[in-house]
């Protein structure tokens, strides 16, 4: 008998983003749709198409973790549901791009 075995995490990722969280974390940053698209490697459809859904967005966790690192990465800090609704803020001021 073989033995299965599973590797768990012990880290979780985050909750994935809100539609309203890209679009608001954009306009702190001042980055166009075509910006992110360059600094997240995603395309610019996907991110035009994620961004007028409702709240959730349809993206893959893939992108959806990308879209998360380079707008971190420009400053911008991510407020969870838990904290009194999902919304973002700027941690430091953005590097000029």
């Amino acid at each position: 008998m073989i033995a299965s075995s599973r590797v768990t995490s012990s880290t979780s990722l985050p909750p994935p983003l809100t539609s309203a969280q890209i679009r608001a974390a954009r306009a702190l940053i001042r980055w166009s749709a075509e910006d992110l698209a360059r600094h997240s490697a995603v395309s610019v459809t996907t991110i035009r198409r994620a961004e007028p859904m409702p709240s959730a967005t349809a993206l893959t966790r893939a992108n959806d973790q990308a879209i998360r690192r380079a707008l971190e990465l420009a400053g911008v800090e991510f407020i969870d549901a838990e904290t009194g609704g999902p919304g973002v803020r700027l941690r430091t001021p953005p590097a000029e791009t």
